[in-house]
């Protein structure tokens, strides 16, 4: 039993709570300037922290039992653990921006699982820029914190990840999923329907990625703009390219290149679709929008695996499920399903049971709502 944060710091200056993240449409589209789906979730990490008055960070992660010091004016990824680097990422690129960085006492704990796919590094980013903004008085926005984490984590750590999990677990809004334009990095809060929750389904593989993998689709996707350049010779990226002009130049395109940017581009207009559904209230057709992603990162973007498939295949046949698809960059993970409120638990269990009949594996199961994004308090 892990103990309660007051018990290794008695005296804390400040609370803060960042949420992780599930991506409920537009998957892969990130790095094509598309439109992405995100929403914060009610897991969190759990950051209390005291201000020192030298410029030591004096860190305890609860979950690992580990505990370690380190200067800010001396950070140097490869002499942390992996977890420190995260914490340690953003007062790097707080100090490369001028910013002052104040050393600091802290313990923290976290609900959101490590490797699941829900953006666990980034809640750990947002805590510690959260609580460096306030202490320091920085006078970041929400957003402002997002990009600053996503350098740490682009810079410092070394994952190229773009701006999504950073942005909702800053930015989340309750019972809303968040449209952000990857691009010109608008956003708005889209309303989800009322008396639903998020199931998230953990299939028990971890991503091997991808690497490779997932860098071959990128180049794909660069190739395709590329090519279709010779045709469209406004566009930048597949974030430009329409349904309809895709149709009419795709026989340009090799056909790996094209299976995988013909996913890119009707996914950014399921996006499209899919506020317009939620603004309108169509819980149902919204689902089948989060189904008939599911089968184009499978049958095109070939990103799933045969696990995540049975989860969601046994999902669309249990009563409550308005649509289910995997969630993250793929080949391992989890899953997200809307599920009506009032069949959640039942859902939840049955999904669990099939799931490990079908597959002799065992999924974690988590019952969610979407949540506000960080949030700080004076203690």
């Amino acid at each position: 039993m892990i103990e309660p944060l007051s018990a290794h710091l008695p005296n804390p200056d400040f609370d803060v709570r960042a949420p992780g993240r599930v991506n409920l449409l537009g998957e892969h589209v990130d790095y094509n300037e598309g439109i992405v789906l995100p929403a914060a979730i009610d897991r969190y990490v759990h950051l209390q922290a005291a201000a020192r008055s030298d410029t030591t960070v004096d860190l305890t992660a609860l979950d690992l039992g580990q505990r370690i010091s380190f200067d800010v004016e001396d950070l140097q990824a490869r002499q942390l653990p992996d977890w420190a680097r995260y914490p340690a990422g953003v007062a790097w690129a707080a100090r490369q921006r001028g910013l002052t960085v104040s050393g600091i006492h802290a313990v923290f704990t976290s609900t959101v699982p490590i490797g699941a796919g829900l953006s666990s590094s980034a809640a750990v980013e947002v805590a510690f820029g959260a609580l460096w903004n306030e202490l320091n008085g920085w006078g970041l926005s929400r957003l402002e914190l997002a990009r600053l984490c996503q350098q740490a984590e682009n810079q410092f750590v070394g994952v190229n990840c773009g701006l999504m999990d950073q942005f909702a677990s800053a930015c989340g809004v309750k019972d809303h999923a968040l449209m952000f334009d990857t691009r010109s990095l608008e956003y708005e809060p889209v309303p989800l329907p009322s008396g639903t929750a998020l199931v998230i389904a953990d299939s028990g593989v971890r991503r091997t990625l991808a690497g490779s993998a997932y860098n071959q689709r990128r180049a794909d996707c660069e190739e395709a703009v590329r090519l279709l350049q010779m045709h469209l010779p406004a566009i930048h990226s597949l974030r430009d390219v329409s349904p309809e002009d895709f149709n009419r130049l795709a026989l340009y395109l090799p056909e790996q290149v094209r299976q995988h940017a013909r996913h890119v581009v009707e996914e950014i207009a399921r996006v499209q679709q899919a506020v317009k559904y939620l603004k309108g209230g169509d819980s149902r057709s919204f689902g089948e929008l989060m189904y008939e992603g599911h089968a184009s990162l499978r049958d095109l973007y070939q990103v799933s695996i045969p696990e995540l498939d049975a989860l969601v295949e046994i999902a669309a046949h249990l009563p409550g499920c308005l649509g289910a698809r995997l969630t993250g960059a793929g080949f391992g993970g989890c899953t997200v399903n809307l599920v009506l409120e009032e069949a959640a638990r039942t859902f939840a269990q049955s999904l669990a049971q099939e799931y490990h009949t079908r597959t002799g594996k065992s999924a974690e199961i988590y019952l969610c709502h979407a949540s506000e994004g960080v949030s700080l308090q004076k203690a």
